[in-house]
């Protein structure tokens, strides 16, 4: 059980954040158990000849048989526009201290692949990570982060609604929260607390962990939690025809206004029905212009949501009595 004492400043200062490295570490998990992790077979099927010639030796240095990865894969996120270059080169330049302390962490020793001199040993895994990013994870991020930052957008949208601590509570079962504990059962028995001040915690949605995650060792404060929403990523959902709607709209765009009953952004929409998310802005556009939708900006999204038009639209169709 790790807990974290939340103050008052550190509540206003909870932060969301992605980080491509942590979907790198996380994702040796799926490779290492992919029971665990079935709404990622897609991923592992598609990307399973490009791995081949990865440098697994050092990959597997990351990661032991309890699905434990070394925290220096798993970093806090610097800014929201976080990149897979900029993590990488922060991760080139750790200290020897952390590096071989975060080994020892889960592994209890250094693994004989990585004990040897400092910079080789850490030239060596920026290398097989970038390899690993290049070959099985960029021709795929823009979906992936699509997932990830819908994800962030509802649980902003909740706080706004029903507060912090229903947020915190949503973010899986493993996760509690009471007046300014928040308590994360982990595999790991281990009772640990950590006061949390104005540095903040920071929340990192990731589409490999089951339940929830949180550092191995004693680093900054942050919770790795399942993202909302991870089915729909690698099959697109099939179109409903909302019928009559759909000769006046046109079928793509009724089924956009049928699927914005809440607040989503083009990306998001994009990767839910498997087309360019170019198409679907314009389809947007074309939809905010007859007054059927709104739209509002969340920090680098907008995001869509029908307007009481758009809702009127659809429930005066005799055919689609099940889309209001």
């Amino acid at each position: 059980m790790l807990t974290y004492a939340l103050s008052d400043e550190a509540v206003g200062a909870i932060r969301f954040g992605l980080s491509p490295l942590t979907e790198l570490g996380l994702s040796l998990r799926m490779i290492r158990n992919p029971a665990r992790y079935p709404l990622q077979l897609g991923w592992l099927r598609r990307t399973e000849t490009a791995r081949a010639g990865l440098d697994h030796e050092v990959l597997d240095a990351l990661i032991d048989d309890r699905g434990w990865t070394v925290d220096f894969v798993n970093p806090r996120p610097r800014s929201p526009l976080t990149r897979i270059d900029d993590e990488l080169a922060a991760l080139a330049a750790i200290d020897p201290t952390e590096f071989r302390r975060d080994l020892v962490a889960v592994h209890g020793h250094v693994p004989a692949v990585l004990d040897g001199p400092h910079e080789a040993a850490v030239a060596r895994v920026v290398a097989a990570l970038g390899e690993f990013w290049a070959a099985a994870f960029e021709p795929f991020w823009p979906r992936i982060r699509a997932v990830l930052e819908a994800d962030i957008a509802y649980r902003a949208r909740l706080v706004a609604k029903t507060g912090v601590a229903e947020m915190l509570g949503g973010l899986s079962p493993r996760v509690q929260y009471d007046h300014g504990e928040l308590r994360i059962r982990l595999t790991d028995p281990t009772p640990r607390r950590r006061e949390v001040g104005d540095e903040g915690l920071a929340l990192i949605p990731t589409m490999f962990t089951a339940n929830a995650s949180a550092p191995v060792g004693d680093g900054p404060p942050l919770l790795l939690y399942p993202a909302r929403g991870q089915g729909a990523l690698w099959e697109a959902e099939r179109p409903l025809n909302p019928g009559a709607a759909a000769g006046v709209l046109g079928e793509t765009r009724a089924v956009l206004l049928r699927a914005l009953g809440e607040p989503a952004s083009s990306t998001e929409l994009a990767v839910r029905f498997d087309v360019t998310t170019s198409a679907v802005n314009q389809h947007l556009r074309a939809l905010r212009a007859a007054g059927l939708l709104t739209s509002s900006r969340y920090g680098r999204s907008i995001l869509y949501l029908r307007s009481p038009l758009g809702t009127a639209l659809l429930a005066a169709d005799p055919t689609a009595t099940t889309l209001a």
